[in-house]
């Protein structure tokens, strides 16, 4: 894969020095392993320093050799241009949790950034590779990150997969969107991101995890509300029609239900009165949709047409969300066995005109 189409200054030298500085950190792992393996961490940083800055002495980068303090991407700078990522590791693996994608801290003058890897774990080995081509996936911890394994084949990469170069995957505006675009695509049925981006997912989720019976009677209400609206398939008949809710409810909304589908079914049918017309034995999870009308399209009305798409897997608009929204819980609920003596396209109409 092509990572830039630039041309990097005095780039074979510097290949020199970084295949120098990891047979140098080789050799100490050997000579002094006992010292090394104490260098979790920020303490290695220093120390990679210093033997790459005697490394550097008579080369194009004598003097130039930096450590960054703080939170700084990366943690070495060369030149100013080129870059080292020091990650450590104390298992007999070549894998870690990476950098955020979003690279907020980047050194704005680095260009290229390599990824010097201490697996400290014995035999205690260093590795170094391009930085782009070690990123295997994306995680999130609380944060979207980079997976780094050092054993990666070529080909292989997250960058290879949503097939966009890092160097203009790193531009971009918006980052997230082409990494959630690919995760999307390989979703099983009744699957979800527990992760979204700022973009489509204007409420951040609690960092307390709450359990359904500690909410109050109007958070319990507005949940389901926001449930009917978002998983019109709770309406059909289908075995998991209440598993994306489920997942919803703990990844959007931080609350634990242990049991889903009471919520919406849990006593029986009813009689239900509109005007001088009375629909007979109408099962409970429409009498708990029809209760809520007034709510449930103001709902509608106030989630975006695209955050709606999302959800529905369908297009829809501004205009005619709410009627693709009765049309979808509509064709769901003829598959309802107890509901087919029942015209819920004309009652939904009958109620949002009310």
């Amino acid at each position: 894969m092509i990572v830039s189409v630039n041309s990097d200054p005095n780039r074979s030298e510097f290949d020199m020095l970084l295949s120098s500085t990891i047979s140098e950190l080789n050799i100490h792992a050997k000579k002094s392993s006992k010292k090394i393996e104490t260098l979790l961490g920020r303490n290695l940083e220093p120390y990679v320093r210093d033997v790459m800055t005697d490394l550097a002495v008579g080369t194009v980068f004598e003097n130039s050799i930096e450590l960054i303090g703080g939170q700084k991407f990366p943690d070495i700078i060369a030149k100013k241009y080129y870059g080292i990522e020091v990650k450590t590791t104390t298992q007999n693996h070549w894998k870690t949790t990476g950098n955020s994608v979003f690279e907020g801290t980047r050194v704005d003058s680095v260009e290229r950034i390599f990824m010097l890897f201490a697996k400290l774990a014995s035999p205690i080995e260093f590795r170094c590779r391009p930085y782009e081509e070690v990123l295997s996936e994306v995680v999130v911890t609380h944060s979207p990150r980079y997976l780094i394994d050092m054993n990666l084949e070529q080909g292989k990469t997250i960058f290879d997969k949503i097939k966009t170069p890092y160097d203009t995957f790193r531009k971009n505006e918006n980052p997230i969107r082409p990494i959630v675009d690919y995760y999307k695509s390989k979703l099983k049925p009744g699957e979800e991101l527990w992760w979204m981006d700022a973009e489509n997912n204007s409420k951040p989720s609690n960092i307390v995890i709450q359990i359904w019976s500690n909410l109050s009677l109007k958070e319990k209400q507005e949940l389901k509300n926001k449930s009917m609206v978002y998983f019109p398939e709770l309406f059909g008949n289908r075995s998991d029609k209440f598993g994306r809710i489920a997942i919803w409810l703990v990844t959007r909304e931080a609350v634990v239900c242990p049991n889903v589908r009471d919520l919406f079914t849990a006593g029986g049918k009813n009689d239900y009165i509109i005007g001088k017309k009375v629909y007979e034995k109408v099962p409970r999870i429409l009498l708990n949709l029809f209760d809520n009308i007034p709510n449930i399209v103001e709902t509608i009305m106030q989630t975006s047409a695209f955050e709606l798409s999302e959800y529905w897997e369908t297009k829809t608009t501004e205009k005619t969300k709410l009627f693709d929204w009765m049309d979808l819980v509509t064709e769901h609920s003829k598959k309802i066995q107890d509901a087919k003596h029942l015209p819920i396209k004309q009652i939904l109409t009958e109620l949002t005109l009310k």
